[in-house]
């Protein structure tokens, strides 16, 4: 998958693993499992690519259900608790989906860190 290219596959089946259940996904927890909450600034913008699938240049509900699958075809979707939690993360104007518009914006990886795209 696009996003486990640059990961370790031990780490992502860890990850997976770990929020199998539904109702288990914690952002920051997943992120931190997989490594991703260390990545750079220019790995965040390209995994913020991958997961909007759609190139609207922004992470809409279906995509964001969908987060899982890109790291293993097999994981499954994120449940609609799941969505809109992961989703009030990141949808810091509430319009419903996470922006990467040239402004400051959070891109939910880690809650420290903010990027300037």
């Amino acid at each position: 998958m696009a996003l486990a290219a640059s990961l370790k596959e031990a780490d992502i089946t860890a990850a997976l693993a770990a929020c199998a259940a539904a109702d288990s996904f914690n952002h920051k927890e997943f992120f931190a499992k997989v490594g991703m909450s260390t990545k750079s600034a220019d790995d965040i913008k390209k995994a913020f690519a991958v997961i909007d699938q759609d190139k609207s240049g922004f992470i809409e509900e279906d995509e964001l259900k969908l987060f899982l699958q890109n790291f293993s075809a097999s994981a499954r979707a994120l449940t609609d608790k799941e969505t809109a939690a992961f989703l009030a993360v990141g949808d810091s104007d509430g319009d419903g989906k996470i922006g990467v518009d040239g402004k400051e914006h959070f891109l939910f990886f880690n809650n420290r860190r903010r990027i300037r795209t």
